[in-house]
C-alpha cells in the first residue's frame, strides 16, 4: 500500500511539474505581450472581467491527465489535507459533473441566473471591507468580516481555476469557491476540522462535488476521540439535514445582501444554526 501511494505521489509531483512549467510559460508570453502593449499604450485600464482571468490562468489538458491528475491529487489530499494547491486541483479534476449540476441549477433560478450574467467576485478588491464592518449588528456584511477577521482568513486566498475546459462550468468552481466562507458565516460554523467537515457535508450534498463528499466522508477519521462523540451527536446531523433542506447557496448573490439581517437570510434559505445543549 505505501509503494503504491508513493507512486501515485511521484506521478502527481510529475504532473504538478510540468503543468508548473506549462503556467510558466503561458505567463511569459502573457508578459511579453503585456509589454509590448504597455509601450504602445502608454494608458490601460485594468480589467476585472472574468474571461480574462480565465484565459491567463486556463491550463489545457487532455483526460489522460485529468485523470492522472484526479487520482493523484486525492491520495495527496488523503494523506495530508493541508494541501490547499492539491484540494483544488482534485475539486477540477474531478467535478466535471458536479459542476454542470450546479450550473444547471443556477440557470433556472433567478437571482443564480443573474450571478451568471454578471460575474461577480469576491474579494478585497470588489468587496469594501472596511465599510462592511461599519454596518449594523446582526447584518450578513458585519458578521462575515467579523468571522474573516475572528478565524484570521482573507476573501484573498481563493485561487484561480487552472484546469477546467469550459469558461461557465469555471466560473462556477470560482463562484464556489468565493462564497465559501460566506456559507461558514451563514452556517455560522468556524474554520476548524469539525467545522470545516460540517460544512463539506452540506457543500456536498448541495453541489454533488466529490471534493467535498471526500472531505466529508474521510475528515471526520482526523477527530480526536472526544470531538468525534460530539460530532456524530450534533453535527453530522445537523448538517446533513441542512444540506438536504436548505435553498441552494450559491443561487445566493450575497453582494446584493450585505445589509440583511443574518436571522432573516436563514429563514429565506429553510436553515436552523446548530444548537449545542450546555452540559
Amino acid at each position: 500500500m505505501n509503494r503504491f501511494r508513493n507512486r501515485i505521489k511521484k506521478i502527481c509531483k510529475i504532473i504538478m511539474i510540468a503543468m508548473s512549467q506549462v503556467r510558466y510559460i503561458r505567463r511569459v508570453a502573457a508578459l511579453s505581450h503585456k509589454t509590448m502593449s504597455l509601450a504602445a499604450q502608454p494608458e490601460i485600464q485594468v480589467s476585472n472581467d472574468f474571461e480574462e482571468e480565465f484565459n491567463k490562468h486556463h491550463i489545457p489538458i487532455n483526460l489522460f491527465q485529468k485523470i492522472l491528475l484526479g487520482i493523484g491529487s486525492a491520495v495527496v489530499c488523503i494523506t495530508d489535507p493541508t494541501r490547499p494547491e492539491m484540494i483544488a486541483c482534485m475539486g477540477e479534476a474531478t467535478g466535471d459533473e458536479a459542476m454542470k449540476y450546479m450550473l444547471n441549477l443556477m440557470e433556472n433560478s433567478p437571482e443564480g441566473s443573474e450571478i451568471l450574467r454578471k460575474r461577480p467576485r469576491i474579494n478585497s478588491n470588489t468587496v469594501n471591507l472596511e465599510n462592511l464592518k461599519t454596518y449594523p449588528e446582526g447584518t450578513l456584511g458585519k458578521i462575515y468580516t467579523d468571522f474573516l477577521k475572528t478565524n484570521k482568513v482573507t476573501p484573498d486566498s481563493r485561487s484561480p481555476v487552472n484546469f477546467v475546459e469550459d469558461i461557465h462550468l469555471a466560473y462556477v468552481m470560482q463562484r464556489y469557491r468565493e462564497v465559501h466562507d460566506l456559507v461558514h458565516t451563514i452556517l455560522q460554523m468556524p474554520t476548524n476540522m469539525i467545522g470545516e467537515i460540517s460544512v463539506k457535508w452540506v457543500e456536498g450534498i448541495q453541489t454533488k462535488l466529490p471534493m467535498c463528499i471526500g472531505g466529508a466522508v474521510f475528515g471526520p477519521l482526523r477527530l480526536k476521540p472526544k470531538n468525534r462523540e460530539t460530532y456524530k451527536k450534533y453535527y453530522l446531523p445537523w448538517a446533513i439535514r441542512t444540506g438536504m433542506e436548505a435553498k441552494f447557496l450559491l443561487n445566493v448573490y450575497y453582494e446584493q445582501r450585505w445589509d440583511q439581517p443574518l436571522k432573516e437570510l436563514l429563514e429565506e434559505l429553510n436553515i436552523t444554526p446548530l444548537k449545542i445543549p450546555k452540559e
